[in-house]
């Protein structure tokens, strides 16, 4: 993109001041600030002003969950289902690890993290780990595609590289980096975090298709006959990735999209739950959770809204493609620093702006069908998000040692 196509656009969208700076920037600051511009989807800035449509929801209503009984009844047909499918290679993961361990003290990629005591033990060896107990009883291995992002892809490259992706076969881990997205004040103005960047935040955690697509693993996918993604985040040491009972109960209950549950530890607990929205499934964050909604009721006399998501879901490829340019956004309110009128950073202590997001529930609420699977907490959900109590380093150290994890 040249300057004067670059200014073109900014007056479109009214954004001209982000080349205030311009004229004080060397070639390669500039080019970077040219390339940003050019690459930057801006039409997206318009649902700032019209925020409010962007915050109704439909009717609420339960989603029945496939519950353990049921699961341990059918497991050797489903996992025999899974299996096949796996063998077929119709069967992809893909690592959700954008993010950093700043709140565990740790300046590197969230999953270089050591959980270990008495040997090293990091985030991303204890998932390669669980994900090759499927690749031992499967006879092949998995495509595992990750996701990194601007902050963290050159260091997780090349830790996963110096380990030797802990045992994993490198030609089938495939790299991708997170879309981004400009944040903006309330008004929908770019901010800059720098006089030749504009400020920018990951796309959401619905974003990760379309940034794998841009990234043109597409192709690979449809090299490899890869029909089903299981897409699951970092943070949770003991979640089992690929699942062959969980793929095949997915496929042989003909349901668009597998979504694997937990029994909620308390009716305020900080998970999003499972639930119809007008009748198609979707989620309800823990934010959004009414009164009316933790009390309510099914036809068991059992809490209605009573399974929380863990980010680990099964979607079908040809789904995910049909919808990745429909998904709609989400305007989450942010604290975001910014260069002031003089040009000094500014770290404001409390929100000041937008941040631009898709995300999951969205690709779920697409779907005709969802199936919620429920997992034993105890051996699949030890999500990392804080040092020390609730979801933390030393909840998940415990429940590694539950499991017969060596730390």
């Amino acid at each position: 993109m040249t300057l004067e196509q670059a200014q073109e656009k900014l007056k479109f969208y009214g954004q001209e001041h982000v080349l205030k700076y311009y004229g004080e920037l060397d070639d390669r600051q500039k080019q970077a600030l040219l390339d940003q511009i050019d690459a930057t989807d801006m039409t997206q800035l318009e649902f700032s002003r019209h925020k409010e449509d962007l915050l109704v929801r439909g009717v609420i209503t339960p989603l029945a969950s496939m519950q353990l009984a049921e699961i341990s009844a059918n497991k050797e047909s489903f996992t025999a289902a899974g299996l096949e499918a796996i063998r077929a290679g119709k069967v992809g993961a893909v690592l959700l690890a954008g993010g950093m361990g700043t709140r565990l003290g740790s300046e590197n990629p969230k999953g270089m993290y050591n959980m270990g005591l008495t040997r090293k033990l990091y985030i991303f060896q204890c998932l390669i780990n669980n994900l090759m107990d499927v690749v031992r009883e499967a006879g092949n291995y998995v495509h595992l595609f990750v996701m990194t992002s601007d902050k963290n892809h050159d260091a997780t490259v090349k830790f996963l590289t110096e380990q030797r992706f802990f045992g994993y076969d490198s030609e089938y881990v495939h790299f991708f980096k997170q879309e981004m997205a400009v944040a903006t004040d309330y008004n929908g103005k770019i901010y800059m975090e720098e006089k030749g960047k504009m400020s920018t935040s990951p796309n959401g955690n619905g974003g990760w298709f379309i940034s794998l697509k841009r990234s043109g693993l597409l192709d690979l996918l449809h090299e490899k006959g890869i029909e089903w993604l299981n897409v699951f985040a970092v943070d949770n040491v003991l979640q089992r990735i690929a699942d062959p009972c969980f793929v095949g109960a997915t496929i042989e209950r003909n349901c668009s999209v597998g979504a694997k549950v937990v029994r909620k530890n308390a009716p305020d607990e900080r998970v999003g739950v499972i639930c119809l929205e007008d009748g198609r499934p979707s989620i309800v964050e823990y934010y959004d959770l009414t009164q009316e909604l933790m009390d309510a009721r099914d036809e068991n006399g059992d809490p209605a809204y009573y399974f929380g998501v863990i980010l680990n879901y099964l979607f079908r490829t040809a789904d995910l493609e049909a919808m990745a340019s429909s998904l709609p956004l989400h305007l989450v309110e942010k604290k975001i620093p910014y260069l002031d009128e003089d040009g000094n950073l500014v770290r404001p202590a409390a929100p000041n702006g937008y941040k631009y997001e898709n995300l999951v529930l969205d690709m779920i609420h697409q779907l005709p069908s969802c199936l919620p699977y429920e997992v034993v907490r105890e051996k699949e959900f030890a999500p990392v998000k804080n040092p020390t109590g609730i979801d933390s380093v030393e909840s998940a150290r415990e429940l590694l040692r539950l499991n017969g994890v060596e730390l």
